[in-house]
């Protein structure tokens, strides 16, 4: 079933954000990132995106694709959001170079045209 309007649009703005950070990411050690404070923020910046439109899926497109972690996901947008100085740098940088891609490929697969059926 292909998620409402609204649904696919807060799914896309995942997915956008989501795929800036894997680009961003790419090549980049976990010391590498903790010493560049702009790429850091940026990461910071889109994870929190991601948080923001995932909770802005409604409910029943979050049941009808548990292959997304909403809860964690969500949670990991209210850290970014709300408690600067509680953030776990070795957390963020696993969800941007581990969970991010498996993310994509949630969001693609959901959002992949249904294939059309033979006439």
């Amino acid at each position: 079933m292909k998620p409402s309007e609204r649904d696919a649009a807060h799914l896309w703005d995942m997915l956008d954000a989501a795929s800036r950070t894997r680009d961003m990411m790419q090549g980049i050690s976990y010391d590498a990132l903790m010493a560049d404070e702009r790429t850091r923020l940026a990461v910071e910046r889109l994870l929190e995106i991601v948080g923001e439109a995932a909770r802005r899926v409604s409910a029943e497109c979050r049941r009808r694709h548990g292959g997304i972690p909403w809860a964690p996901i969500i949670g990991f947008r209210n850290v970014l959001a709300h408690e600067y100085g509680e953030i776990n740098y070795e957390r963020l940088y696993a969800v941007a170079t581990k969970g991010v891609p498996d993310l994509i490929r949630e969001i693609e697969a959901i959002l992949a045209p249904a294939p059309r059926g033979r006439r």
